[in-house]
Formats: C-alpha cells, structure tokens, sequence
C-alpha cells in the first residue's frame, strides 16, 4: 500500500482514495488487515524523543566538573593516608549525585502526569461495524468517527461532516477554530486544506466520518515533533558558572598546595615525602567539598518553590536560568488573558447596553446607563438575547464545587453568548421546548455566517442568523430600531460599520445578529441561498478575551526587574495592540510587526526590531523560533512561552522554555524547561523572582563557605611560617569536620532565605558577571576570612596561654596540644556563627530581617555547636578527629566570638544604606 500525502489525499475521489488505501469507507478494513498494518506501521503514539540510556541519565549526576574534583580530592585524601577523609568525600559525592538523579526523575514523573495531547479511546469502523479502539491501535485506512471534545487521532481525509469545527491551535498557533467538510478547498496556510483534519487537534462543534491517512510519526504532529529532537539543548548559565569556579579552585587549589609544599621543605625541613602528603592534605582543605551537595539543595529547594506558585521545573539549573531572564517571549490567549471570551457590550440601533462580570462564570449582569436592565422593556434585546441563545451548538457545564470555571464543549464564542444569556436569566431548555430547532445550516468559512430554523407553535418559523458583520449586512434589508422594523438604509449601513470600526480599534470583536419570519416562499426548504435573504439586522455582541486580573501587577513587577515582554500572537494586530497597551507591556507608540511583514524582514532588521517596544501579531509558532534566535543574538537570556506542537522549537532554542500544563501538548512539554500547571504568566514571574532569590542566595553561601577555609588555612600558614615552632594549630581532618559537617546545615538554611526587598527592583545580571564577584572575594577572604583567621589563632594561643605559654613551650603533642586544635576548630565554628547570621542580607539589618526568623539557619546554628560538643567530648571520636574537652573559660571566650563579629557587620551596612541614601537624594 503506498500512502498518499495530504494533499494528494484530499484531492482523490472516493474510489481512488480508497483504492490507494485499500479499505472500504462503508465497511472499514477487517481486523487482519489492521493488525498487519499495526505491525508494519507500528504504533500510533508520538515518540518522545528522549531516548537516552537511563544508566547515563544515572552516571552524568556523578560526573559534573566539579563532582570530578571531589572524585580526585577523595582519591588524593587517601594516597596521602587519610582513608576516612577520602571515604568521607566520596560518599557526600554519592549522596549528592543520588539526590540530583531523584529530582529529575521525580520531575520527569510530574510532567507525565500532565500528558494529555490524544483521547484514550476512539470509535472506528472495522468488519463493517463500529467498535471502540485504543488510539495507539489506529491505523492509515480505518475509518473513524469524531464529535464534540474528541481529540483528532491521526491525520485524516474527512468523509463527511456536520458543523465540523476543529481547534487547530496547537499546530497553527490560530485560537479560532477552522471549519471542515468533505470537499476540497486549499488555503494559504500548510494546514489549510478543508478536508483534511489532523493529529492533535480538537473538534469543538459537530461530527464527522474520516478516514485515516497516517499516524504516529508520520502525521503532521510527528514530523514536527521529529525536527524538535534535533535541537540540542542549551546548557545553563549556573553550570557553565560552576564549571568555571571548579576550574578556578582547582587551579588555586594546587597553586596552594604548591606553595604549601616548597614552604614545608625549605621552612619546616620535611622531607620531600612528607612535604608531598602535607601538601596533599591542604589541597584536600582548600576544596569546599560542601559546595557541590549545598548548591543542589539550594535548587532543589527552588524548584519546590516554584512548584507551589503553578510552575514546575524539569532541570535544577533552570531555577537559576530563570532569575537571569530578560526577555519572555509570550502568548496572548490564555497566557496574558483568560482564555474565556466574554461579551462586554451589546449594541442595538436605538441603544448600547453593558455586560459586567468576566469569564465563564455567571456573575454580571446587563445594564443600560448603569442600571440592570428588564426585557421585557427592551423587545429588541431580547431578540438578539433569544438568537445568541438558540442559533448556539456550544454546551456550558459548570463544575460541582461552583469554584473552578465551567466546562466548554464548543467554541469559546458561543460560550460567550451562552454566558450573556444567563446572565439576562434566559432558560435554554424553555427557550428549546417553545421553539426548537428544526434544521441548521452550518457555519463555513466562505460566507461566515450561521443559520438555524426555530419552529415555532401556531407561527411561521424563525430563521435566525449570526456572522461577521461584513457578511451579514449584503444579506439584510431592513432594521430592528427599539419596537419597530424599517428598511435599512445607506447611513444605517455607515453607522454599524463605524460602531464595529470603534470597537475593533479597541481590540474587541464583534459578531452580527439577524432574523426573519418564514414565509410561504422558503415552502419549508431551507437553504443558504433562499433563507439568509432579506433579513432584519438586530445588532451586535461585542467581546474580548479578557486579561487576567493579576497580570497588571505582574507586568508591573517586570518592568521594574527590567525584564522585557514581547507579545507573540496569532491573533489580528489591533487585538494584540489593545491588549498589550491595556495591560502595560507597550506604549500606543509600539509597533506591530505581522506574519506577513516579518516574512519580508532579513534578520539584522529582525534583530534591531526586538530591542524596540514590538508586538508580533498574526504570526504562526514557527516564527518564534526566528524571533527568540534574534533576541538571544542581541545577548538576551530569554524565555518563550508556548503549547502547541509547532511551538516546540521555539520552546527548545529559548534559554527558558514554558509550556502550558493546561492546554500544551505533549510535544510541547517535552520540548520546554518548565510547565505553568495554571498556564498564566504572573506565575512566570513569581517563578523569576524565586530564581533571582536562589541565585543570590547560592552567592550568599559561596562566601560564608569560603570565609571558613580562611581561618582553616592561616593557621597552617603560620606552622609553616615559624618553621615548625608553632605546632599546626588545625588537622586536616578537623578542617572537613567545618567544611562537611558544622557549615553544612547553615549554609543549606542560607539556601531557604527568602528574597530580600528590591529584589524584582534591579536588572537582570549582565552576561559578563560571575558568580565569584570581586565583592565576594573581599569578604570571604578579606573582611570575613580575616577576622575569622584572627579569632581562630587566637583560640589556639587562648588554651595554650592558660597552660603556661609564653613560659613554657606550645604544646605539639597530648593532650594540651589537642584542646589547642579543638579550640581552634570551635573558635572557627562560633566565627561562621556570626558569619551566616551576616551573609543573611546584604544591605539590609540583621534585626529588621528578625535574627530569629529563619528557622533553618537557627537548627544549623543548634546543629553545629551540638556537633563540636560530640567531637570534643566522645571518646571514640576524639581518637579519630585528634579532639579533646574544653572547660568553661573556654566555652566563655568561644560565646564571647559572634557578637561583635554581628555589630561590626550591622555598623558596616549601616554606613552602606546610608551613602545609598544619599547618592539618592
């Protein structure tokens, strides 16, 4: 069987068609041929694409450059006869990569959980009768049969239809549904052939018979689907940071160790072995091992975060990615606006009326000079109340609990008109009983219009109308104006064009109304040509796609973060503009770029055009990935929200890309870093400002871990510094006690701090800045580092001073020499003590913040001193970590350490705020 492609499919007739398919559309292929098929075919299912082996999905967890480092600081640990220190590095490795693994695996479980793109079960025709099938059983050649709400199974020729009206969104990025039928019709757009449907769409209105074309892969859905595994993922800035301050640690590291190395030679005489493993050991010191296992909690935490505020992250390193964004690339429909399209004005030729209340849920009502109005003082109103209420396919099912927005079965016009109607207390089942529909001439996309028969008892029938006003007006000749018909004229047809001229310019849409009595003419036969003529004009229902209510706050927030947005809609430019200008993403002086006019635009004008205010309007999802590629070519981080299949590549070349999890198709989610799970767009900001905090945070932490390896490293310098006189004051396995014990829960509840004020009032970071800033070095190393190297050879020389010295000799052995380094060890502790309280803000007061109010911070506290209390007073331990007891002077000394440290850097950011404040004024 060779298959035809669609448009050569929907161009055969029957017999043709069914020839190249060999089946029956009367009886459908009998089962062993479908089976045959199924194997040859194999399975209609979209294939996702990510194919990678799990065991390296497990492995690359472990192999991160600077998981790498800890490998090697582990290994040269034990060469140089440390075996528990090498065990202990490699196990917070294992640990590390464990949970890293267990994140992403409990994210990809959370994005499966979201699939949604095809219905479960479809009904075919096969042995000549109609059966229930899975989808995945579908196969070219079955014939099958669609309605209302059914997801399309595969890429089809249609057979017939009956108001078929299909929601192509997902591939053509349009939000109005297309109509269908059997005979061939082919448009502009790729997917604009009239009888051919596709896989992925939903039917909104009607049915219809089709039959199958391809599947899988090979639809329309699949190809597009294919191209988006080509695309290579970008890799985050925090790992090419990352990457980066390994390598710079790793030099430094050796570079220490080194000079450790030649000192202990030439000022301690060791021997060139000895001096080798002394070396090995500080370089062993020297690397914060907790970094690693600190930063990943620290996302983790982030995408925890996220997840509560309706956006759920596939990756860790995208949490920071996001805090850098600086363009979001994003839809309208549904995205900036509710998705629910609302009536908000009723025009008549005698009268306006509003319409208050938004959305789907029925809780406005109809005024007329801000007054409810009564119908039954209106006769005109209630003609257009009583056509948008019966010439209406689109069922409205509201929830059980009343809170979550009513199901639509239909089009989100009609749902609008279904909305109006109640809200003027009209009962469709009255309405339906008094007169029900005889026949219904359906919409079709060449004369835009609508039209159904009402039969009325002990009356001629109702022929009711409804379409765009530039169809209905050649159809009209005369005007309902308040109780009274009369003729249309030229200046009735100048106003109503005006009003809907007026209301366009607004980015509202408006349909048209009208009416007739049958008459012994129609005879009973109702068609197009004889029952859409000589019609009476009613009026309009003008509506919109209202914006989410907290999208003005959010749009605000990123205005002050200097975060650009950047419509991109497939919806008409001044529908785009009116939005984008109500809801403050541009001013009325931006520009709206089209489809048609970006296709003319070489990319250097392309990319000039998105520095500006821009609004791209009536552009497919293809086009964003020109438009995302340009933006990040002018050195944007940017992040594109999308939910279609033809979106994917645009999800996947964006630094950020966001599905919907309501409405996106799989392909879609597969293809993006994160899924809205309430598709809104305040919830991307609320997740940029989690980004943001967890980036500043991770900055936070990098200096209180790397002030301790100040005070680690001084007293060794001095060791060697006084060539061997002063005994090493800290051993290297007492320095991994700080680093992989007492700095770790500190440092992870510095990672749970939450943002600081004006956090969503700056930048984004430039390109070009690092995650080690020179401000970082200064105070790890400098400010910190410093006073904490002072405090912690101070200790040393504090016990030795109560046994004597400067009298009798430091003590390089027993049990004096192992106070000493305990003390050393605890006077390093109670500096970070004060240290984490610092690193908690970083202009802001430690007591406006409340010293108190991070419950995290004050366990690792409770944590770490607990722990220094097992180190010095467990035998075993002792034994093991060269610790011993300390009395109560200096238990005074060491609670004696945190305080000033605290004022000193509350002073220090008092005279900060204080220049601000001036620079300000």
């Amino acid at each position: 069987m060779s298959q035809p492609t669609n448009d050569v499919a929907a161009q055969l007739e029957i017999p043709q068609l069914e020839q190249q398919l060999q089946t029956s559309v009367t009886t459908g292929l009998d089962t062993q041929t479908a089976q045959k098929r199924f194997q040859t075919d194999g399975a209609n299912v979209i294939e996702s694409g990510q194919h990678t082996n799990r065991l390296l999905d497990f492995l690359q967890n472990f192999t991160s450059l600077m998981a790498c480092l800890l490998w090697v600081s582990g290994l040269i640990a034990m060469v140089s006869g440390t075996v528990e220190l090498g065990i202990a590095i490699w196990a917070v490795n294992i640990i590390n990569g464990l949970f890293s693994y267990w994140e992403a695996h409990a994210a990809k479980k959370a994005t499966d959980a979201l699939s949604k793109m095809l219905p479960t079960t479809v009904n075919v025709l096969r042995d000549g009768h109609q059966q229930a099938i899975l989808v995945q059983n579908v196969v070219p050649g079955d014939v099958v049969e669609i309605q209302a709400g059914d997801a399309v199974p595969a890429d089809a020729r249609v057979l017939s239809a009956a108001n078929l009206q299909i929601d192509e969104s997902s591939l053509t990025g349009e939000s109005v549904p297309v109509a269908k039928k059997s005979t061939y019709q082919h448009g502009d757009g790729k997917f604009s052939i009239t009888n051919i449907i596709y896989a992925g769409t939903v039917v909104t209105t009607g049915t219809a018979q089709a039959v199958v074309l391809a599947t899988g892969m090979q639809t329309e859905f699949g190809k597009i689907a294919h191209l988006t595994e080509a695309q290579s993922s970008m890799v985050s800035p925090l790992t090419n940071e990352l990457n980066r301050l390994t390598r710079q640690l790793s030099v430094i590291a050796l570079l220490i160790g080194l000079g450790f190395f030649i000192l202990a030679i030439f000022f301690v005489h060791y021997p060139v072995a000895k001096a080798f493993i002394f070396a090995l050991g500080m370089i062993v010191a020297f690397i914060p091992e907790g970094l690693l296992p600190t930063v990943t909690l620290s996302l983790a935490r982030g995408t925890q975060e996220m997840a509560k505020k309706h956006a759920l992250l596939k990756s860790l390193n995208s949490v920071e990615t996001l805090g850098e964004t600086s363009v979001i690339c994003s839809d309208k429909t549904g995205t900036l606006t509710q998705n629910q399209m609302t009536v908000t004005h009723l025009w008549l030729p005698a009268e306006e009326f509003t319409v208050t209340g938004t959305g789907y849920f029925n809780n406005g009502q109809i005024q007329f000079q801000k007054e409810p109005v009564k119908l039954a003082q209106h006769p005109d109103l209630n003609r257009l109340l009583d056509i948008a209420l019966l010439n209406n396919d689109t069922q409205v099912v509201s929830e059980a609990d009343g809170k979550q927005a009513p199901k639509i079965l239909g089009t989100p016009t009609e749902a609008g008109l279904c909305i109006v109607t109640a809200k003027a207390g009209l009962n469709l089942p009255e309405r339906q009983q008094a007169a029900p529909r005889l026949t219904e001439l359906p919409f079709d996309s060449d004369r835009k219009r609508m039209t159904t028969i009402q039969k009325q008892t002990n009356a001629p029938d109702l022929i009711y109308v409804k379409g765009a006003l530039s169809t209905m007006l050649p159809v009209c000749d005369r005007i309902l104006d308040g109780n009274q018909v009369r003729p249309l004229t030229a200046a009735d047809q100048q106003r109503l064009q005006q009003a809907n001229q007026d209301y366009a310019a607004q980015g509202l849409r408006s349909l048209a109304f009208a009416y007739r009595e049958a008459t012994d003419a129609d005879q009973g036969k109702y068609a197009i040509s004889t029952a859409e003529q000589h019609l009476i004009f009613v009026g309009l229902a003008v509506m919109q796609d209202p914006p989410r209510p907290e999208i003005y706050q959010a749009v605000q927030k990123c205005q002050n973060a200097h975060i650009k947005i950047i419509m991109v809609t497939g919806d008409s430019a001044l529908t785009a503009k009116s939005i984008a200008v109500k809801i403050g993403i541009v001013s009325d002086q931006a520009r709206v770029i089209t489809g048609e006019e970006l296709a003319q635009l070489s990319d250097a004008q392309l990319q000039a055009a998105v520095k500006n205010e821009v609004i791209f309007a009536r552009v497919a999802p293809a086009d964003k990935y020109r438009i995302v590629s340009m933006c990040q070519a002018n050195g944007e981080i940017v992040a594109s929200t999308g939910d279609g299949v033809n979106d994917a590549p645009a999800l996947k070349r964006a630094n950020i890309g966001i599905a919907m999890g309501l409405n996106g198709t799989d392909v879609a989610k597969q293809a993006a870093d994160m899924i809205l799970t309430d598709d809104n767009f305040a919830s991307i900001v609320a997740a940029i400002e989690v980004g943001r905090t967890v980036y500043k945070n991770i900055q936070k932490f990098l200096t209180y871990i790397f002030t301790s390896n100040v005070g680690e490293a001084f007293p060794s310098l001095l060791f060697l510094a006084s060539g061997g006189l002063i005994p090493l004051p800290l051993t290297v396995m007492q320095i991994l006690t700080v680093d992989l014990g007492t700095d770790m829960l500190p440092a992870l509840g510095l990672g749970a701090e939450p943002s600081e004020p004006g956090v969503m009032n700056q930048p984004p970071r430039a390109r070009t800045a690092h995650l080690l800033t020179p401000g970082i070095i200064w105070k790890s190393f400098g400010y910190y580092g410093l006073l904490g190297a002072l405090i912690s050879t101070g200790g040393y020389f504090f016990v030795n001073w109560q046994f004597g010295f400067p009298q009798v000799p430091l003590a390089s052995t027993g049990k004096v020499y192992a106070m000493a380094t305990t003390m050393t060890l605890a006077a390093i502790v109670f500096s970070q003590i004060a240290n984490v309280l610092n690193c908690r803000t970083e202009t802001t007061s430690l007591f406006r913040v409340g010293v108190f109010s991070n419950h995290r911070i004050i366990s690792g506290i409770i944590f770490e001193i607990l722990l220094l209390a097992f180190l010095a007073y467990t035998p075993g331990v002792q034994s093991l970590f060269g610790t011993a007891p300390l009395n109560g002077l200096d238990w005074l000394f060491l609670a004696c350490i945190p305080v000033p440290l605290v004022l000193l850097e509350e002073a220090r950011k008092w005279f900060v705020r204080r220049r601000a404040a001036r620079i300000k004024n």
